[in-house]
């Protein structure tokens, strides 16, 4: 056994002005936390080797392995819409580039190796808690069928980083289809490096977008691609209730995956100005406005493409107006599409729309779970059913019972058996998430009494949601009052 990674770094190959070379520090006593061995298994790579003494160094940052060739990505963005022209991987190292049996081409990068000439006033390293929340959500995430990162291991590092107290150092291993942000088009595009964007864009559209090489304006397609991507990506967070807590342009990956779970959380009850992150005091990011967020990062990008549009300015502005404006189309197809799914309604047709809109009326103003919500209803397409468990979680409120016989009557419509309607809906919405309060425990659990039951536990249930049972119904529930978590925390 040994190991051994078919490395083929093309990032590496573009100008040296793209990145810094840089190699990892060296992790002290380098230990291993967790070890995804089935996503080992889709990147081809040789699980058992992996978990040796030589693989925990190389994911840790102790030793590079053959053919890795490591390197610090440059980009810019706006943080809280307030541009800084200069950010970069300042805590993280693209070790290289395999690609899968499946033929796809992947980042390996270690996320908290240390310091890299981007790491400004940081020291590159970071805590175990972000470290296995970012872990721990990624592969929720993955499990529901939205596009993510997605974490191959977590190391321990035998080292302890300051934050807002000593804490347990550790590496995170993310495995990204690209980590090209709309931030890191932004770093060339401030420089007024249009050659630098040119490259960037033609190594997207090589890497991810390869049918755009031939489209009669590939650029524009380029963006008309992204915006696709991110207007459905955005719609499927919505429909778990997930908030990211910090959607600045340098955290908008140009593949269309979700990208750094820093103070990301669930919503408990239903409320579209959720925020939690501590760091968004204004609510930027809260989670009914990131859509229009979104949208206005998506603009940010197109800004970065005008001079490969055309030559005339007012022209290139008009190309990316009219593709950005297919942006709403896009996610109300993409939301309301997903969202219909989860009431049960295979085909939409008049009035549905304003079926669900109405059920979030009465979510929130009956202050209803959002994710027990959806679940419990697949048991109530049996007009014969109980509804007390479903009414209790709206405290009672009178007015579902009109609206429960407005959907039962739209669901009879569709001529499909009640059985088949109830198994279609439990495959889509989940009965467990990373609930924060139960995110929290389990990570108080391991850094305050070392003790990792607790997360392998709900790191188990989350990455099997839509599966019921009665072992884990405790992890279905929402928080007592006196668990709620009142802010998420970035960890940086």
């Amino acid at each position: 056994m040994s190991l051994s990674i078919a490395f083929d770094n093309s990032y590496a190959r573009l100008p040296a002005r793209f990145y810094e070379r840089v190699r990892p520090e060296v992790a002290p006593s380098p230990g291993l936390l967790l070890l995804n061995t089935t996503l080992a298994g889709e990147l081809g790579l040789d699980a058992e080797a992996l978990a040796s003494a030589e693989g925990v160094a190389m994911l840790s940052g102790a030793a590079i392995p053959a053919g890795a060739e490591p390197i610090a990505l440059a980009y810019a963005g706006h943080q809280f819409g307030h541009f800084v022209p200069a950010l970069g991987d300042g805590r993280a190292v693209l070790l290289g580039e395999v690609i899968a049996p499946d033929g796809r081409r992947l980042d390996l990068q270690l996320k908290g190796s240390g310091r890299t000439a981007f790491s400004r006033r940081g020291d590159g390293k970071a805590a175990v808690g972000p470290v296995l929340r970012e872990y721990l959500v990624s592969e929720a995430m993955a499990a529901y069928g939205i596009p993510t990162t997605r974490s191959l291991a977590a190391v321990a590092t035998g080292e302890t980083v300051l934050r807002e107290r000593p804490l347990p150092g550790a590496v995170l291993t993310r495995v990204a289809a690209s980590h090209v942000r709309v931030g890191t088009f932004q770093y060339f595009a401030h420089r007024s490096d249009e050659d630098g964007v040119r490259r960037l864009a033609d190594y997207v559209i090589e890497r991810l977008y390869p049918d755009l090489a031939e489209a009669d304006a590939p650029y524009a397609a380029l963006f008309e691609r992204v915006v696709r991507r991110q207007a459905q990506l955005v719609a499927l967070w919505l429909s778990v209730g997930f908030v990211h807590g910090v959607m600045n342009t340098d955290n908008m990956a140009i593949s269309g995956e979700t990208i750094d779970y820093g103070p990301c959380a669930f919503l408990d009850a239903y409320d579209p100005g959720m925020v939690l992150s501590s760091i968004d005091r204004q609510g930027r990011y809260a989670y009914g406005r990131q859509p229009q967020i979104a949208q206005w990062n998506l603009a940010r990008f197109g800004e970065c493409l005008l001079p490969l549009l055309s030559d005339d300015r007012d022209s290139a502005v008009q190309m990316v107006v009219e593709r950005l404006s297919g942006f709403a189309h896009e996610f109300e197809t993409a939301y309301f599409g997903r969202f219909l799914e989860k009431l049960g309604i295979a085909d939409e047709r008049p009035g549905d729309r304003e079926l669900l809109t109405g059920l979030f009326s009465l979510m929130q103003m009956g202050r209803a779970d959002f994710t027990l919500t959806f679940r419990r209803l697949a048991d109530l397409v049996d007009p014969k059913a109980d509804t007390e468990a479903f009414l209790s979680l709206f405290g009672g409120n009178a007015g579902l019972e009109p609206w429960l016989r407005t959907w039962r009557e739209r669901l009879t419509a569709d001529g499909r058996a009640p059985a088949e309607i109830a198994t279609a809906m439990r495959a889509i919405n989940p009965a467990i998430i990373p609930r924060n309060h139960q995110v929290e425990k389990a990570l108080d659990a391991i850094i305050d009494g070392n003790d990792g039951a607790v997360y392998l536990r709900l790191l188990q249930a989350v990455t099997r949601p839509f599966e019921e049972r009665p072992e884990d119904a405790d992890l279905a529930l929402p928080p007592r009052p006196e668990e709620r978590v009142a802010a998420t925390f970035c960890g940086t």
